[in-house]
């Protein structure tokens, strides 16, 4: 799955391939020369800035990757028994779901690795959440 080993430089890489961007328009928008994009494209990860950048340049949220690593991956903040405190960066009411997410979750309650119970614990998914997924995406096969 892409979202556990993320490899940034090789999605780029890919996303520009798929995109047909030529390396002079590449390198007139990020300002810096063709060898340099090459060494971007071997790089596991990158800087946020230019990451906003490639995300522009080829219309794709290469950040919600990330995210998406996060819902998935990260420990529950439930199982860390931490309390929430006040910051002063922005706080996120929901969750992004994609329809990736979606199919891997159903997908763990089908082939019977989680329960729904376990589903709605450890990542933390609200109950009438998960059953909404299940009647709209697998109707017969849960």
């Amino acid at each position: 799955m892409i979202f556990k080993n993320i490899h940034i430089g090789q999605m780029i890489n890919d996303r520009v391939a798929e995109s047909g961007i030529e390396v002079s328009r590449i390198c007139n928008f990020l300002k810096c020369q063709e060898k340099e994009i090459e060494e971007m494209y071997k790089a596991k990860s990158i800087n946020t800035e230019i990451l906003l950048k490639w995300s522009k340049l080829l219309e794709y949220d290469f950040f919600r990757i990330y995210s998406q690593h996060i819902i998935l991956y990260a420990p529950s903040m439930v199982a860390n028994n931490t309390k929430t405190k006040k910051s002063s960066l922005p706080q996120f009411r929901k969750n992004v779901y994609t329809k990736e997410i979606i199919d891997f979750i159903l997908e763990l309650i089908v082939t019977n690795k989680m329960t729904k119970d376990e589903v709605i614990i450890k990542y933390r998914i609200p109950k009438t959440t998960l059953y909404k997924w299940i009647i709209k995406y697998k109707k017969n096969e849960i």
